[in-house]
């Protein structure tokens, strides 16, 4: 059997002709799409934990939660964080872009860095998965605030800097190995996978749930899913288009292609008119 993106012309042609189609469009998105901004991904070939394994250890909850050395070392690494100076790549602009032809239903990221909405996209139409790498919360009271205001303490010499408001422990407001996803993202993303006609998994190895069975569940749902990611995922064979290409090249080249879409409304799962 030939493997899917092994003939990519065809592949291409079948991409073009499912975005012109689309009306409606939902992306999952994955650290593969930042690193044409300087923000390396983890599992690729030059990744951060591919590098290091070591590193994966910082972002376990347990082991932040029991060794006050990893929550020291959590501290240095979010203040030379890349996402502080990153610029967003023609990829995120590519979003901005379908959200002015009124075809975006939204953007679930795996992302921390806040570049799809420096990127022009409304914020309202993106769901952060994983969480910000630009706020704090307190694993104690809950208390939340921001990061820069924490990396302040941090430089002036508070090594692993305690909440204000309880004594408790401070992490960023992103999700660790063993935490639980917020349930109001994952509600929010599951609408998103059931209301589009194609969904675009974009720069993600979709090894990571629950995030990467929101593709499964647009297929299921009757989209066209299209994945655009340099390695394999375990989800192509369920793709009907998948290219291996730089994201910062084909997702703009994608979204220019001209439309061909019916006036004809359309109705997916997501569509509460469509609910008996």
């Amino acid at each position: 059997m030939t493997a899917r993106g092994s003939d990519p012309a065809s592949e291409h042609a079948r991409a073009r002709e499912l975005f012109a189609a689309a009306r409606r469009i939902t992306a999952l998105t994955g650290a593969g799409i930042s690193t044409a901004s300087g923000i390396p991904d983890f599992r690729g070939p030059n990744g951060v934990w591919t590098r290091d394994p070591r590193a994966q250890r910082l972002s376990d909850i347990n082991s932040y939660l029991a060794d006050p050395e990893v929550r020291r070392e959590s501290w240095r690494i979010r203040a030379e964080h890349p996402a502080w100076t990153a610029e967003p790549n023609a990829a995120h602009r590519t979003f901005a872009d379908l959200a002015a032809q009124g075809r975006l239903s939204s953007v679930l990221t795996q992302n921390i860095d806040g570049l799809h909405q420096r990127g022009g996209l409304d914020a309202g139409l993106v769901q952060e998965l994983h969480g910000s790498v630009f706020g704090v919360v307190c694993l104690d009271c809950g208390a939340t605030g921001s990061m820069r205001a924490a990396l302040a303490r941090v430089a002036e010499g508070e090594d692993d800097p305690p909440c204000r408001s309880c004594g408790g422990i401070l992490k960023s407001s992103t999700i660790s190995f063993g935490q639980s996803l917020d349930p109001d993202v994952i509600r929010a993303s599951q609408r998103a996978a059931l209301d589009c006609d194609v969904f675009l998994a974009a720069g993600t190895s979709l090894t990571v749930h629950p995030a990467a069975g929101l593709v499964e569940l647009a297929v299921r749902a009757g989209a066209r899913l299209v994945i655009c990611n340099g390695e394999p995922t375990p989800y192509d064979e369920l793709a009907a288009a998948v290219l291996r290409d730089p994201l910062a090249e084909v997702l703009p080249e994608l979204a220019a292609v001209p439309r061909t879409g019916d006036a004809e409304p359309l109705r997916t799962w997501g569509d509460p008119s469509t609910w008996q």
